[in-house]
């Protein structure tokens, strides 16, 4: 009986956690092979592939942004070969299963919540008496009903197996994300996600857990993500993770962490700010939104305050990235509110700054309850929002257009000086800057095509050159600055048109070659001598001191000419200036 255990994950650096646990579990009585395809990955590439390895029986993990793709290819195979026996399992078709088993008659078995038994009971029915009364929590088919077996109790998560001993993934380790899950469930009840439907939080063994983090490490992961809904619940739980992934880690690793904020003591993160490693660690939180009235309607507890006190120290320390999320589309949440939540949030200067837009998960109390805020929704995965009582369609329009830019001109980080000073000198709000540029990019119809780095500059220039504002010289020095900042080596062909001429540079060059001390003591210490200096640098005009920006973060008016050096060894730019008359 040859079984399969495959998903489609989103992207090819992913790995799928729940189908090796499947494995693992099923093992010895029963050897299931792994299998992995992206959703990127055309049908019939994926059904060739499954359908020569002559399974008897192929599970699938299923999740709303595979569900539509995998059901493709289940319909593909039963035509190829009916006796194949196919079972579904996963988030997406936990809940509304009827409905699943009424509208997808190639599924011969959905698996609903946990399936690491559930599962093994399937495949030894399926090898022998196929008495499918005796498989705790699964749908399936008998003389042309569909049928239904009660859930057992939850599984003792201590007594699991690992999922990462395999000898099939040993390659692949260093190239793809891990996902490490030390708990399951989550003690919030938060109404737009799946987690507040399991009643508490269970633990797996904390040695095992480090076993096998050690294991990972030794054969070459590099990007381990815990997919716990809220890895610091347990104080003394994190703390004592948080010690032994300091204490043992191979250097080059990132540990990922989704953290509930408000909750986090001042003295765990002093430990962590004080210990850590710089870059070890990376945090996730979901902020969601910062009106009460909306948090309470979702039966979310936050504490908003005691988050920007998390999330301030933790940036203070310098030794951790954090991504925060926000989720548009919220009862009672309408555009102007929108907007004050995205502005709360930016003022905390996140890495990185998530904006989601709400999904109606099947099983989640928002979507039962969808009504009483008069949503309407895709009818299909991932289920998102196209409207409430309080935010239309086209104020969704409007805040997708700031997620365009939002990812592009902050997250990537690509022109951080020159972010900064618009979103707190030129605009009335960061969400406003976002806002009207967006719109200037969606009408020039550059959502529907590529860029390159010097385009994302162009644009931007574009777009401020189009608005009247009355510092744009300062404005296109802090865009020079962080294009150069950037780059490794001196570029051929910057994104704008040089302001001095070869004349003019030459002059600057002589000066500087007759007296370096021009520039400073960090200049005359790199001895550059005239051909290194006319080949690695490049001279601009600006009208900023450079050297007290560089020095403490303000702009103050100024002429002056700007000098790059590139190193052409440590490929790095280092920036000198001048004052001009």
């Amino acid at each position: 009986m040859k079984t399969i255990c495959t998903t489609l994950n989103a992207k090819y650096i992913h790995t799928n956690i729940a189908i090796r646990y499947l494995k693992a579990y099923a093992e010895p009585e029963f050897d299931v092979e792994i299998v992995e395809f992206t959703i990127k990955d055309p049908t019939m590439n994926i059904v060739t592939d499954l359908i020569q390895r002559k399974p008897t029986i192929i599970g699938f993990s299923c999740y709303i942004w595979n569900i539509e793709e995998t059901i493709k290819v289940v319909k593909m195979i039963k035509k190829i070969d009916a006796s194949i026996q196919i079972v579904i399992g996963g988030p997406e078709v936990t809940y509304d299963v009827y409905e699943w088993m009424e509208r997808v008659p190639e599924f011969d078995f959905i698996v609903m919540g946990e399936g690491e038994e559930t599962f093994k009971q399937l495949l030894t029915q399926l090898q022998g008496e196929n008495d499918f009364t005796q498989v705790k929590g699964i749908a399936y088919r008998e003389d042309g009903k569909i049928k239904f077996t009660p859930q057992g109790n939850k599984i003792d998560l201590r007594e699991l197996p690992s999922p990462f001993r395999f000898e099939e993934d040993i390659p692949h380790l260093s190239k793809r994300v891990i996902y490490v899950e030390t708990s399951r469930g989550c003690p919030f009840n938060c109404q737009f996600c799946l987690s507040s439907i399991e009643v508490g939080v269970r633990y797996f063994d904390r040695e095992k857990i480090k076993d096998d983090i050690r294991y990972l490490m030794k054969n070459g992961a590099k990007t381990i993500k815990f997919v716990d809904r809220t890895f610091n619940i347990s104080r003394s739980y994190a703390l004592e993770m948080f010690r032994f992934l300091i204490d043992e880690h191979v250097p080059g690793t990132v540990f990922q962490f989704e953290i509930t904020a408000d909750i986090m003591r001042p003295e765990v993160i002093e430990f962590l700010n004080t210990e850590a490693p710089a870059g070890l660690f990376r945090f996730e939180i979901g902020v969601q939104s910062t009106n009460d009235d909306t948090n309470e309607l979702v039966k979310r507890r936050q504490n908003f305050e005691k988050l920007t006190r998390t999330v301030t120290m933790v940036k203070e320390g310098g030794k951790i990235d954090q991504h925060l999320d926000l989720i548009a589309g919220l009862p009672e949440e309408d555009y102007f509110s929108f907007r004050k939540t995205f502005n709360d949030v930016f003022a905390l200067r996140p890495e990185e700054l998530q904006l989601g837009f709400l999904k109606m998960l099947r099983g989640t109390g928002l979507r039962i309850r969808a009504d009483e805020h008069q949503y309407i929704y895709m009818d299909h995965s991932p289920y998102e929002i196209l409207g409430n009582n309080v935010l239309s369609f086209q104020d969704i329009i409007k805040i997708k257009q700031v997620e365009d830019v939002l990812e592009k001109y902050w997250n990537d980080h690509r022109m951080d000086h020159t972010i900064e000073y618009l979103v707190t000198e030129v605009f009335p709000s960061p969400f406003d800057f976002f806002q009207e540029f967006g719109a200037f990019w969606e009408n020039r119809g550059w959502s529907r095509i590529g860029h390159q780095l010097e385009d994302l500059f162009k644009r931007l220039y574009q777009f401020l050159h189009s608005k009247d504002i009355n510092d744009l010289e300062v404005i296109d020095g802090l865009m020079k600055l962080d294009y150069l900042s950037k780059a490794k080596y001196k570029p051929r062909k910057p994104w704008w048109e040089q302001s001095l001429e070869k004349k003019e540079r030459s002059v600057i060059y002589q000066s500087i070659l007759q007296t370096p001390t021009i520039l400073g003591e960090d200049y005359v210490e790199l001895k550059l001598n005239e051909r290194e200096l006319y080949k690695h640098t490049l001279v601009e005009d600006i009208h900023f001191d450079l050297q007290v920006y560089l020095e403490t973060g303000k702009v103050i008016p100024q002429k002056a000419t700007m000098i790059v050096y590139f190193d052409p060894i440590n490929e790095k730019a280092n920036f000198f200036s001048t004052k001009n008359a």
